[in-house]
């Protein structure tokens, strides 16, 4: 299986998402948004999942007047709720899979 990443430099990512770079440099101060590479503020990339979680971050400070630790906290948990509604979605394929070869009864 092959996997494509899409990079988006700091420019392309304040224009897109419309931005300033301070905003950018306290959104991964707080964890919400993670370069994937680059070592100065000019140079980090990040993939298009920091980019919806940049999104969604203001968002959710616009629509709900809190402060960016409030919003760091509630992107925490969202991603907690995803990874594990993945791996429910996982363990509900493995179970049926369990049980329809149970179904089949021995050979």
């Amino acid at each position: 299986m092959i996997s494509t990443v899409v990079k988006i430099s700091v420019s392309e990512l304040c224009e897109r998402e419309e931005l300033s770079r301070s905003l950018l440099v306290q959104l991964v101060q707080y964890e919400i948004a993670r370069p994937v590479a680059g070592s100065t503020v000019d140079d980090w990339i990040f993939d298009v999942t920091s980019a919806h979680w940049m999104t969604r971050a203001v968002r959710l400070r616009r629509d709900l007047d809190i402060d960016w630790v409030a919003v760091a906290m509630l992107i925490d948990l969202l991603r907690e709720r995803d990874r594990l509604s993945q791996e429910n979605e996982y363990l509900q394929q493995r179970l049926g899979r369990f049980m329809n070869d149970e179904d089949r009864g021995p050979n």
